[in-house]
């Protein structure tokens, strides 16, 4: 069974990989808010309750799948999410689907398709995503979509809380390094505007990767 509490000698570690992809955007209201796809529902809850708050008049939805997601949303992540979003009180109308994507830069590139073929075209926009993707979705935003103005938004809940939520504290671990290993390799190949990587950081990923968390690295 997997565990759901974070092993003492790796928590400092592990907080701070967390604290960096955290970029503590304060919610404002945008134009369009977009739910990125993964493994994990709260993206959806929290874009339904930011919607519901009046941050944005419109949710895309964006995600097909990937080894992650596929056994637990079979229909594709931005079907799962639609349907969750909608059981919860968003109205149907207010929501747009992107089915195909299977990465960020995708999944920003066919929202903005999606949108412009409805006639939107957003000025503003609010990345709903995992708490550790805020910062890769950032900056893949501001390569494929330079001239939006981005906010990014995750569950506010605290690191032991969210290990909880996903029950199993050894994927949430190889997440947190994979994005870490992203923010500079995506960078060098040209899917993300670079973003600063302090020492600490960089440490702290050299430690939980020979630690044997290396499942999600590229």
């Amino acid at each position: 069974m997997a565990s759901r509490t974070l092993p003492p000698d790796l928590r400092a570690d592990v907080e701070t990989l967390w604290g960096y992809h955290d970029l503590g955007h304060q919610p404002r209201r945008c134009d369009v808010g977009i739910g990125l796809g993964s493994h994990d529902l709260g993206v959806a809850i929290h874009t339904a309750d930011l919607y519901q708050r009046g941050m944005f008049p419109r949710i895309v939805f964006t995600g097909a799948n990937a080894p992650t997601t596929i056994e637990r949303f079979p229909r594709g992540e931005a079907i799962h999410y639609s349907e969750h979003a909608i059981s919860i009180g968003v109205p149907a109308e207010a929501i747009l689907i992107e089915t195909e994507a299977t990465n960020t830069s995708q999944n920003l590139t066919n929202s903005r398709h999606v949108l412009a073929d409805t006639g939107i075209h957003p000025e503003s926009v609010m990345l709903i995503s995992r708490p550790y993707q805020q910062r890769r979705a950032y900056a893949t935003c501001r390569k494929v979509w330079p001239e939006a103005d981005v906010v990014c938004a995750s569950r506010p809940l605290p690191l032991d809380e969210y290990v909880a939520s996903i029950g199993d504290v050894d994927r949430v671990i190889n997440m947190l390094v994979g994005d870490t290993q992203r923010i500079t390799e995506y960078a060098h190949r040209g899917f993300a505007v670079e973003q600063d990587v302090p020492g600490h950081v960089h440490a702290a990923y050299q430690r939980l990767v020979g630690a044997g968390f290396t499942s999600r690295l590229i």
